[in-house]
Parts: structure tokens; C-alpha cells; sequence
């Protein structure tokens, strides 16, 4: 079992900056793929970015492609997102979410993740 636990949501302006980070207690963290996620209420959740176990892909929506970077550290157990330029509809929930095994390459796909945490806020103010 892995639990996961998100920080470093805040309220920022826009054309600032935030960096996500993501702790990972239990399983073993360097086999997993780790994704982020994003939720604005009564919307659904959709995908941002995830890393695969090695670090070599890395995938992003295109809603955030050029302006966001995702890593991880494995002796910290812990993934990162940092996003850069933001705009006011980046504002949303973001969801840290882990994989044992992503099929078909479908890591935009919300059924591929087998853990998530419980979310931290983003708000981008004009």
C-alpha cells in the first residue's frame, strides 16, 4: 500500500510560479510511475504530467507542455511539479497519483494509476 501526500499549493499570481512535491510512504517508490492530475469543481479531473519509474519519459498535456517540469527524487521519495507562467486557468486541485505498472503507454488515463493523494490547491489570481 502507498500513501501519498501532496504540499506546496498556494495562491500566486499570474505569471508566477509553484512547485508541487509529492511524498510517497510505503511500496517501492523507485518502481513506480507517478503522475499529477488536476481537478477544477464540477469539472472532471484531467491529466497534467507523469514520469515514468526510470525518469527517462516524462509526458504532459499539452495544456501545460513548455511551461512545466516534472521530476523526481527517489532517495526522497518524492515527485515534483514545478509550473511556470501560470494563468488563472491552471487554478484547480492538483493530484499526485502512483502506478505499479502503466499499460499501453496510457499514462493519461486515470484507471492507470492504483494510488492518489488527497489533492493540494493552486489558485492563479489576474
Amino acid at each position: 500500500q502507498v500513501q501519498l501526500e501532496e504540499s506546496g499549493g498556494r495562491s500566486v499570481q499570474a505569471g508566477g510560479s509553484v512547485r508541487l512535491s509529492c511524498v510517497a510512504h510505503g511500496g517501492t517508490f523507485m518502481l513506480l510511475a507517478l503522475g499529477w492530475f488536476r481537478q477544477i469543481p464540477g469539472e472532471e479531473r484531467e491529466f497534467v504530467s507523469a514520469i515514468s519509474f526510470t525518469g527517462e519519459q516524462r509526458i504532459y498535456a499539452d495544456s501545460v507542455k513548455d511551461r512545466s517540469t516534472i521530476s523526481r527524487d527517489n532517495a526522497k521519495r518524492t515527485v515534483f511539479l514545478q509550473l511556470d507562467n501560470l494563468r488563472p486557468e491552471d487554478t484547480a486541485v492538483y493530484y499526485c497519483a502512483a502506478a505499479e505498472f502503466i499499460q499501453n503507454g496510457a499514462w493519461r488515463t486515470q484507471g492507470s494509476y492504483d494510488y492518489w493523494g488527497r489533492g493540494t490547491q493552486v489558485t492563479v489570481t489576474s
